[in-house]
């Protein structure tokens, strides 16, 4: 079977967005809610507290994402909740009130297509929440409602607040606040297709779905792909596996997951043991122990085995999201860390995902810690801005960083490079952790183009020799990296 994947992702650069924490508009736009306290914007987040994040606050912010170089957008949950994460969904028709309902949404998602900015959301579709209509009428009528087989009801009464009794029905992850969908139901299974088709048709550009792993109904998610690629051919449909993903990734279900097992090896390679494994506690993910080039070349080659090509230019590769702490706490505050992260991010095959904030050096542990309010222009890390905006530009310029080959040329020690190629365009990127400069020499085979050309980082080069004898020669200085091309 040929695999056929959207080509716009292979291309992309995507910002995730938190909607209550990245702006909040500055046009009174809001006709609800106006007079409401909301939550220090720049104080430290609760679990339950709202800081006032909206779409109108985002498209405000559109020019700077474009000059970021952002051509994507992925959004957490929008629809209307009865939480700041909105995971807990009560209508999957509606954009939270809060957020600036439907018209809102219509807004930006049109004022981000005229930009060529791609839109894609969030389905939570294994769980609903306490409040959703139908799962509230059970509450209500209990064995009497009419849809009481959309979820996995167990006895009865249900309590769905009090745990001093038993939930009786099936919660996610023990959650009674999150019902399970029973999706073996046929009525259920059409309501989640019906969903997706409605959005796709509004207009969004694809779906990343919550813990898709969570359901095992034959055929779920190859009928999903059916029904939203007839309406879209072009839609991304990315799942949140943070595993070994190829049984979903066989090219009849997902385009590609959230890419943890790319992310873990690399902040464990570029932070080392400066990693706080109290910010790990409960992750599905091991970005430890410290690796050195050669363990991590290993397992960046296992990465890349596991699917085939045409996925992994289709994956969703990330540093840090809403689920995670933020890759700066994460490496004790070693801003060295996250540049090589993020060197080794940007130049990876597959669509790299930034995390909001993350490109202005914000910090955060674990949730609600990772959700703090974008920070003012004041308090940005100005080099931190400077060097994301670098890179990608880089990758939007040089299509082999977009979809090139990846070939290991170097692993020793500390000191790790690769090239990427595409036809006659090749570039070298060259990574140092360590704590002191390296000097390193080799043969890179199979490399034809000059590569006389520094287009980031620093550090001092030299090419030696002629033809399959040439040696490069590197000086990279200590917790550095550095790529090379070619005007040709």
């Amino acid at each position: 079977m040929e695999i056929q994947t959207p080509d716009w992702v292979k291309h992309a650069v995507f910002y995730q967005i938190f909607p209550d924490r990245f702006a909040k508009s500055k046009q009174p736009r809001k006709r609800l809610l106006q007079n409401f306290k909301w939550e220090e914007w720049h104080e430290i987040p609760t679990l339950q507290g709202y800081k006032g994040g909206d779409l109108w606050g985002v498209m405000e912010q559109l020019d700077y994402l474009q000059d970021l170089g952002i051509n994507a957008i992925y959004f957490t949950p929008i629809f209307q909740s009865a939480s700041n994460h909105r995971y807990h969904t009560h209508d999957y028709y509606q954009v939270d009130p809060m957020l600036g309902g439907n018209p809102a949404f219509k807004e930006l998602l049109d004022a981000a297509h005229d930009r060529n900015i791609k839109v894609v959301l969030d389905g939570v579709f294994n769980h609903a929440s306490r409040g959703f209509f139908f799962f509230h009428d059970i509450l209500e009528n209990g064995p009497h409602s009419p849809w009481v087989d959309w979820f996995k009801i167990e006895g009865w009464p249900l309590s769905a607040y009090d745990g001093n009794f038993p939930a009786n029905y099936a919660g996610w992850d023990g959650n009674r606040a999150l019902p399970v969908f029973n999706h073996d139901n046929p009525e259920v299974r059409e309501y989640i297709m019906e969903i997706a088709e409605y959005w796709i048709k509004f207009g969004i550009d694809g779906w990343r779905l919550d813990v898709p792993f969570e359901i095992k109904t034959p055929g779920f998610w190859q009928e999903f792909r059916e029904r939203v690629k007839a309406i879209n051919p072009e839609a991304y449909i990315v799942g949140e596996v943070w595993e070994d993903a190829r049984e979903w990734l066989d090219g009849t279900q997902f385009d590609g997951v959230m890419n943890y097992l790319f992310a873990a090896p690399t902040i464990a390679f570029a932070a080392g043991d400066r990693v706080d494994l109290a910010q790990l506690e409960g992750r599905s993910y091991y970005p430890y122990p410290a690796l050195l080039a050669k363990e991590y070349g290993d397992k960046i080659q296992h990465v890349l085995e596991l699917y085939p090509w045409e996925i992994q230019l289709t994956q969703l590769n990330l540093l840090a999201s809403h689920d995670t702490a933020r890759l700066l706490s994460i490496a004790g505050g070693d801003q060295a860390s996250v540049e090589l992260a993020n060197l080794l991010l940007l130049t990876f095959p597959g669509a790299p995902s930034i995390y909001y904030g993350d490109e202005v050096g914000l910090p955060g542990a674990l949730d609600p810690d990772s959700r703090r309010g974008f920070p003012l222009e004041a308090d940005w890390e100005v080099d931190v801005l400077d060097y994301h905006k670098q890179l990608i530009a880089l990758r939007h310029k040089y299509a082999a960083l977009r979809t090139g080959s990846y070939q290991i040329l170097f692993a020793e020690g500390p000191v790790y490079v690769f090239a990427r190629i595409l036809g006659d365009e090749e570039i070298v990127v060259a990574v140092n952790v360590a704590t002191e400069e390296a000097n390193i020499s080799f043969e890179p085979a199979n490399l034809k183009s000059p590569h006389d050309k520094l287009l980031y980082g620093k550090g001092e080069f030299v090419w030696k020799g002629d033809g399959e004898t040439r040696q490069l020669e590197l000086m990279l200085p200590a917790r550095s990296g550095l790529i090379l091309g070619s005007d040709n």
